[in-house]
């Protein structure tokens, strides 16, 4: 057990769509982290703007060389950084790297981990090696030649156009005809110069949370998400238009099938911390991987908070076990 209070930078911020989703989740963190053993300082990122808030919002910059600040006349100096950025620079590796090169423990994945699973379809595609079951798709780049019908004929209708790398279902479309494809296409590179275009699978739609230490497994029960929407999209997200239910109504054998799911994944792609990973649930109780967020949103309605009291733990006792082990072992 750390003895000594530790300043904890929570970053958030971000070059993308998602800023807003990721400053709500940095102040959900810091109303959950135990204030008897850190000192949390919410820090955001913007492109050309480092910062920390500091009271009544008062903004002092970071210095990048070894990720301090001064207040009151002292250098502050930190002892880890809990990510919270959805996007980029803190999702994809970025951040990772240079924490990495400062000496800094940090919570989430490393560098490798991040840029994997960021890119959607990669990562899918390296999973799928493994036995984990994803839905078919096709992937375009910005540079590339579209062709309409063949991307119909490939994948089918309906199907899911979506930004390869972000979240929040920023830029995702629902399209049931081949007319509707080429105003969805545009739609998603508006949010990324990689778009995915996937076939839609008809089912149960489940989250579940996990993370490991170096003491413990620690796998979170099984949500299911009911969008009051065609599909679990911004709306549904963040303006209350779904129904989350925890523990899923499904069998106590799915929910065990879908956890040792979640906990190969964890281990194949090396992943450190609290990650989410998101499941359709087909005929004959097929497991069928959406994706993995590594930096899963935390503010007080989001899945991972919802889920670890149903686990009989504190989401303050389990982001203490995240930072500690983060320090004691860094993870890279």
């Amino acid at each position: 057990m750390i003895q000594n209070k530790l300043n904890i930078a929570v970053v958030a911020g971000g070059e993308q769509s998602e800023v807003v989703v990721s400053i709500k989740s940095a102040q959900g963190i810091v109303s959950f982290l135990d204030k008897r053993l850190f000192n949390p300082f919410l820090v955001v990122i913007e492109k050309n703007n480092w910062h920390v808030v500091l009271d009544n919002e008062i903004e002092v910059p970071i210095d990048k060389n070894d990720f301090s600040f001064e207040q009151n006349g002292k250098m502050v100096q930190f002892d880890c950084a809990y990510i919270t950025i959805h996007g980029i620079p803190g999702e994809d590796g970025r951040l990772q790297g240079y924490f990495e090169m400062i000496d800094m423990p940090y919570t989430s994945c490393n560098v490798l981990t991040s840029a994997l699973t960021y890119n959607k379809y990669f990562c899918n595609q390296f999973l799928r090696n493994f036995d984990i079951n994803v839905a078919p798709s096709f992937h375009l780049s910005a540079k590339d030649d579209i062709h309409i019908e063949k991307i119909g004929s490939k994948i089918g209708f309906p199907c899911f156009v979506k930004p390869n790398l972000g979240g929040s279902s920023f830029g995702v479309t629902k399209v049931k005809t081949t007319t509707e494809l080429p105003e969805a296409i545009q739609k998603a590179f508006k949010e990324s110069d990689e778009i995915i275009i996937e076939r839609f699978l008809n089912g149960v739609e489940v989250t579940n949370g996990i993370y490991k230490t170096q003491k413990k497994t620690v796998i979170l029960p099984v949500t299911e998400v009911v969008p009051k929407n065609e599909f679990f999209d911004f709306d549904a997200k963040y303006k209350g238009q779904v129904e989350e239910i925890t523990p899923a109504r499904i069998s106590a054998q799915l929910t065990e099938s879908i956890q040792q799911t979640s906990s190969k994944i964890y281990d194949l792609l090396n992943c450190h911390g609290i990650i989410r990973i998101d499941y359709i649930i087909t005929d004959g109780n097929q497991i069928n991987l959406l994706e993995v967020n590594t930096t899963p949103g935390m503010t007080p309605t989001s899945f991972i908070p919802q889920q670890i009291p149903y686990a009989g733990l504190s989401v303050t006792e389990v982001l203490t076990e995240i930072i500690e082990d983060s320090i004691e072992k860094k993870n890279f």
